[in-house]
């Protein structure tokens, strides 16, 4: 299997407001757009990740929490300063981690946790837990 990319649907009562936030602060702009569901493009490369906004259609419930979406990038400390300058908050700290990356999160206004890194060398003990032929 040949998977050719992946992406996210946040099923959210507040899409205009969590439309907004990506579109702000991670330069996302629209695929697609039926009012109730919204195909965003983050970043500003032709052929960046996707998150999907999706209003709730009858039997189906907002998300309500435990979602984190991963974004590597290019500098962790310059995205920081960036959001909080926004006067976005920050739910995890900007910090090293020894697993081998340096990183911060805020929270979208779906609840969505979106966790900014970059990679910063391994410490030892975690060097033990790579797997090198995946």
């Amino acid at each position: 299997m040949k998977i050719q990319s992946a992406s996210m649907t946040i099923v959210t009562s507040k899409l205009p407001e969590t439309r907004h936030f990506y579109e702000t602060h991670f330069d996302a702009r629209p695929l697609f757009d039926c009012g109730w569901y919204v195909v965003l493009r983050l970043g500003v490369s032709g052929s960046g990740p996707e998150v999907c906004l999706m209003e709730p259609k009858s039997g189906m419930v907002p998300f309500s929490g435990g979602t984190v979406l991963n974004l590597l990038v290019d500098d962790a400390d310059k995205v920081h300063e960036k959001l909080t300058a926004a006067g976005l908050s920050t739910m995890i700290q900007l910090e090293d981690h020894p697993w081998g990356d340096r990183g911060f999160g805020v929270v979208d206004p779906s609840g969505v946790v979106v966790y900014c890194y970059h990679p910063i060398a391994l410490t030892p003990e975690f060097k033990k837990y790579i797997i090198e032929d995946i």
